[in-house]
């Protein structure tokens, strides 16, 4: 199963490494012809785009550096390494929001013409660039937090270089400058927002949170179904990366049981619920009546 993983993970840095070079390609063609146009919206999208270019870096970096094997000093590896890289990314895209929203107030004060027809052409090979890059992450969205936010990211900016492209047309036929300012401020909130989800769902997982890919309530239910199990407590469930997950429990057993009994248990896990590393502790008769491990958290007793 380790095996099938780590494939995925060199799959995933590639999809990554395509991204990043075509989109820089894109932002440097996106800025030269949004200043040349006197563009806002254009600069505004090539910033959007550029961290998201860092996100793509960070987060094809975060992926490289958790296929390290463990050491004596980090025994779990480098997994956690792509939590850090999803709270870092949200914190860059707030940056460059700072920036954008910054320029954007300066130009509704100083309103400047246009080059709407060049705004048309290149918006629109945005939402092709952007869709494109979407596409590449649509596979591995559900199960990793890196992966899902490239995807997000990408979806959005596919819509904001619709929104460029529908703002480039309104000024060609009415001449109304002002529409170019209004764009680059919808395109700063689709960024807030964006990375408002992002950040909190980076920090639950830095936490220690259930991941939102695995119901903690069916691990339950699976683990009372068992014959031998006769009561449960202290499982814990939490991410050691953005598409990795470990879990312990203490198992309370009606009768002896042997290896086979656990490791079934952790293939099953495994498979169903994907949890790749499950600590299993099986106490026989019932469960002790001093539990020092008890504490709060992603625990249900």
């Amino acid at each position: 199963m380790e095996h099938d993983h780590h494939i995925n993970l060199e799959k995933t840095g590639k999809l990554f490494l395509i991204g990043i070079i075509i989109n820089i390609i894109y932002i440097i063609i996106e800025v030269f012809f949004g200043f040349l146009s006197n563009s806002m919206a254009l600069v505004s999208d090539a910033g959007h785009n550029f961290s998201d270019v860092i996100t793509l870096f960070f987060s094809w970096g975060a992926i490289r550096l958790s296929q390290r094997k463990p050491t004596s000093r980090f025994t779990y590896g480098f997994r956690r390494s792509t939590i850090l890289a999803a709270i870092l990314n949200t914190l860059l895209l707030f940056a460059a929001v700072t920036i954008l929203a910054f320029e954007t107030i300066k130009r509704i004060g100083n309103p400047v013409e246009v080059n709407s027809l060049n705004v048309i052409l290149i918006a629109f090979t945005g939402i092709i660039i952007n869709g494109f890059t979407a596409w590449l992450f649509v596979k591995g969205k559900k199960h990793d937090l890196n992966i899902r936010s490239a995807f997000i990211h990408f979806i959005a900016d596919t819509l904001v270089s619709l929104g460029v492209v529908i703002s480039g047309i309104i000024m060609f036929f009415t001449g109304i400058v002002w529409i170019d300012s209004l764009a680059s401020i919808l395109i700063i909130l689709i960024i807030i927002y964006g990375s408002y989800r992002l950040l909190i769902d980076s920090v639950s997982l830095a936490m220690d949170a259930v991941p939102e890919y695995i119901d903690i309530k069916a691990v339950r239910k699976y683990l009372e179904n068992i014959p031998e199990v006769s009561g449960i407590h202290d499982l814990h469930i939490w991410a050691l990366g953005t598409s990795t997950a470990a879990m312990t429990v203490h198992l309370e057993t009606n009768r002896e049981t042997d290896v086979n009994f656990i490791t079934t248990i952790q293939n099953d896990l495994r498979e169903k619920y994907k949890i790749a590393h499950s600590t299993i502790q099986v106490e026989t008769g019932g469960r002790p009546e001093n539990c020092n491990d008890c504490i709060q958290g992603n625990t249900i007793f």
